[in-house]
């Protein structure tokens, strides 16, 4: 499991590192992400001791929430205090994930020569 562990550490670290050094505007953690998944796509499948590594993290996932809870808390009084720019950014952000992944979905199904309605 160890071993597994620094995987994805060091694939979270590179993508930090990547992001330092090119100015790019994501997350490292992104980054990471997109490293782990280019090399599981070049090796062509998941490592066995990979799998059982996320699924233990994967079992524990709420507890990485306490911190974001404990913030939230922490400056509720913030929150309150602009409840509606908050609210109407996410909306908006959801209609907008919406409208553009129902988009690229009938985009990509147009170019497959699938029916959309």
């Amino acid at each position: 499991m160890l071993p597994y562990i620094t995987v994805l550490l060091l694939c979270q670290l590179a993508g930090e590192v990547l992001v330092r050094l090119s100015g790019l505007p994501l997350p490292g953690p992104v980054v990471g992400m997109v490293i782990l998944f280019a090399g599981l796509v070049i090796r062509g499948r998941v490592p066995d001791g990979l799998e059982q590594t996320v699924k233990g993290i994967f079992a524990n996932f709420a507890l990485l929430f306490i911190p974001a809870c404990v913030g939230v808390m922490v400056h509720l009084e913030v929150i309150a205090a602009e409840a509606l720019p908050i609210a109407l950014a996410v909306l908006g952000s959801t209609a907008a994930t919406l409208v553009i992944s129902g988009r690229l979905m009938q985009f990509l199904m147009r170019s497959k020569g699938g029916d959309t309605p």
